[in-house]
């Protein structure tokens, strides 16, 4: 079996067209095909069936893929160790992050690595808490910064970088607007806007409000704090979102009153595959993130 069969193999699959594929390789048809029926005559097996003028893998053909793709995958990434381990300056960072960190803190901490190391690139990767460690798990990101940071988990590790506070937020005509500091069992009354099912700081307001000794009424959900701060500010109820998420981004701003029982924080932290060596240009961005939350940041 050679590297130049699964090359085409998988630009078939992907494709499902052989003169496509042929044409994006820069080869001719009949070298693809030629590969191809080598290939199948190596397995045994028919891996793709005509469909019209396309082609469609079997179900063997579909397992195939699978491995395939995850050898080229790991060739890839061998070639890109390698050439990092020569020069870690011009690598590439695949990094995860959920929506709430995406306005302040990503871009401030990747703008600060960048100055020292401008030739460094990165790969962005939005998500929810599940789908981050699933896609540090799996390989799809180097490192992702999660909230809360997980306990215990066979397949990440990492530490916490940051601890944030949570403030109510609640519309500028409210009672108590005004106030310096809240407890929240104040609110206890009040219709909340919160994240929707799956995302992270939903559990923890749902929890302090627990604490404070109520069930919240939710009247609103949202995806993006937002749209959150825009409901709240329009009057349509209150909620708990930490600092970063409440820079001034529009007109319509919620007021933001400290809240002084219970203590309402979140953790914040960088996750990497666990028994696994970082390449080099990603441990070096580790290192920098570990010593920039000592040593520089600030939440403003």
């Amino acid at each position: 079996m050679e590297f130049r069969q699964l090359q085409y193999f998988v630009r078939v699959a992907r494709l499902q067209h052989v003169t496509k594929a042929a044409e994006e390789l820069h080869v001719a048809q009949s070298a693809v095909s030629r590969q191809i029926h080598r290939l199948e005559e190596e397995l045994g097996v028919n891996l793709f069936m005509q469909k019209g003028r396309n082609v469609q893998l079997t179900p063997v053909g579909q397992l195939f893929l699978k491995r395939a793709e995850a050898i080229l995958d790991d060739l890839d990434r061998s070639v890109t160790e390698i050439h990092e381990f020569l020069d870690p300056e011009v690598g590439e960072i695949r990094l995860g992050f959920p929506h709430s960190l995406g306005f302040h803190l990503v871009p401030q901490v990747v703008a600060a690595f960048r100055k020292l190391h401008p030739n460094v690139k990165f790969k962005f990767r939005q998500g929810m808490y599940p789908s981050l460690i699933k896609d540090v798990a799996d390989a799809e990101v180097d490192l992702a910064f999660i909230s809360p940071h997980p306990e215990k988990n066979d397949l990440v590790t990492g530490e916490i970088v940051l601890t944030e506070e949570l403030f109510a937020i609640l519309p500028e005509n409210h009672p108590l607007s005004q106030q310096e500091s809240i407890e929240l069992n104040q609110l206890k009354e009040e219709t909340f806007v919160l994240f929707s099912s799956g995302y992270s700081l939903r559990p923890i307001v749902w929890e302090a409000c627990l604490e404070a000794g109520f069930t919240p009424k939710i009247g609103f959900e949202s995806e993006e704090t937002d749209t959150i701060r825009g409901l709240v500010a329009a009057g349509m109820g209150v909620s708990l979102l930490p600092e970063m998420a409440l820079y001034r981004t529009s007109s319509m701003m919620p007021a933001v009153v400290k809240v002084s029982a219970p203590h309402v924080a979140r953790t914040i932290g960088i996750i990497r595959r666990s028994s696994e060596k970082l390449p080099l240009v990603v441990h070096m961005f580790h290192s920098f993130l570990l010593e920039y939350f000592k040593s520089q940041y600030t939440p403003r």
